[in-house]
């Protein structure tokens, strides 16, 4: 019920009552930030407290609070009134005598942010204004340290030397070498500083005007290009051919449920075993639009998950460092696009494959949007539209059955304990 509950349209605010502890409330706001609030009336006086936000605080635990709350307001106390002017106390800074520089106040912007970020969004805002300098095998271009991120160069800046002209010139030299980092670092860069600007003790020392958003700033940038890169149905066979002749069978499930799934390519290396409902046949998804989705777990792709080794709490585990998350298998998948002699398709772009192949069948595009985890585009299925996990179930397998018959996949192939290589 909570992850289903919107705000109306037109309105700034909107509440869900709890039906077992009066007072006790889910407040949602514009900006689409749902917490757990306690109402209690005194005399002629409403009282509202913030308990926590619903990422936070299971409905369990804001029961529990919300029945304290009551408990120390009827002897005279306020609990979380005492609790919200301490934490007030504590992360109120003292104005600074001098300007503190980009890189300090990003990590204080982190700190309170990140409750409200999902792990890829706070990875980016810690690698994006990372020194770099550390050991690593992977996105080093072959030098075996990280690179600065592509904001680190600002970090040194104060903040209130921060003008058009050096934003500017930091946009055309990142944008020679990585434009799509640099567009990205452009767009957290505006949101850090709309944060800087509701900090009051910051506010003697925000930069004039609108530092990283000016005609010169966005052309130096340039515009992304729409990536157009997917599968084409007369590709799936020989795609199928390869990527099952892994040797890899971690990395030859993973991308074939990143196919049949249409999941972002993160959402499927975080599932967790306890995320797979097997007696339901229901996949649960963490995603970045409504925090989780619950999507059909179709024949094949069970058959094929089921024959995974359990190495651990995630499902596709890594095969050098036992119970972690396998690390992106992008490498591989181009190799298999090579011999299966198609242009390289990234794993977004299985994603976008998924996307198209359902043309082919005409499936109503609320129903892809919904396994896919898209916003709703249109009025109908955000308020009206409610599809049980059953009707889903209906397309989502004629759509797997579909690309396995294009890929001519029998239904004996399906059994993972035949030879899995072709």
């Amino acid at each position: 019920m909570i992850e289903r509950f919107q705000l109306p349209p037109g309105s700034t605010q909107a509440f869900l009552r709890d039906s077992l502890v009066p007072g006790l409330k889910v407040r949602v706001t514009k900006t689409g930030f749902k917490a757990f609030i306690f109402e209690r009336k005194v005399g002629q006086k409403t009282t509202r407290r913030a308990i926590g936000s619903v990422l936070v605080l299971t409905i369990d635990e804001a029961r529990e609070k919300a029945r304290e709350a009551r408990l120390s307001m009827d002897a005279g106390t306020d609990i979380l009134g005492e609790q919200k002017a301490q934490a007030r106390r504590e992360l109120s800074a003292p104005a600074p005598k001098t300007c503190p520089m980009v890189g300090e106040i990003w990590t204080r912007y982190i700190a309170d942010r990140k409750a409200h970020w999902g792990e890829r969004h706070l990875k980016d805002h810690e690698t994006l204004m990372g020194a770099g300098g550390k050991e690593s095998t992977r996105g080093t271009g072959g030098k075996g340290i990280t690179v600065p991120g592509v904001l680190f160069s600002l970090a040194s800046y104060k903040l209130d030397t921060l003008t058009p002209k050096i934003v500017e010139a930091w946009a055309k030299e990142e944008a020679a070498t990585r434009a799509t980092q640099a567009r990205l670092g452009r767009r957290l860069l505006r949101a850090f500083l709309n944060w800087c600007k509701e900090q009051e003790d910051l506010e003697p020392f925000l930069p004039v005007g609108d530092v990283v958003g000016t005609k010169r700033v966005k052309d130096a940038l340039g515009k992304a290009r729409a990536k157009r890169d997917a599968l084409m149905r007369e590709q799936l066979k020989s795609w199928f051919g390869e990527v099952r002749a892994l040797d890899n069978r971690t990395q030859s499930v993973y991308l074939q449920t990143l196919l049949i799934t249409g999941a972002r390519p993160n959402e499927i290396l975080d599932m967790k075993w306890a995320d797979i409902d097997w007696r339901w046949g229901k996949l649960t998804i963490r995603d970045k639009v409504e925090h989780s989705r619950n999507i059909p777990l179709t024949e094949y792709l069970g058959t094929q998950i089921k024959s995974l080794s359990r190495a651990g709490e995630y499902v596709f585990t890594s095969t050098r460092i036992p119970g972690q998350k396998m690390s992106s298998p992008a490498k591989a998948h181009r190799n298999c696009c090579r011999a299966a002699r198609i242009t390289p398709v990234s794993l977004q772009g299985l994603r976008r494959s998924f996307k198209s192949l359902t043309e082919w069948l005409e499936i109503p595009t609320g129903v892809v949007a919904q396994i896919q985890g898209h916003k709703p585009s249109a009025t109908a299925e955000k308020h009206y539209t409610v599809r049980p996990l059953d009707l889903l179930r209906v397309h989502h397998q004629r759509i797997e059955s579909w690309i396995l018959e294009q890929a001519a996949i029998l239904p004996a192939d399906e059994n993972p304990n035949l030879q899995h290589k072709m």
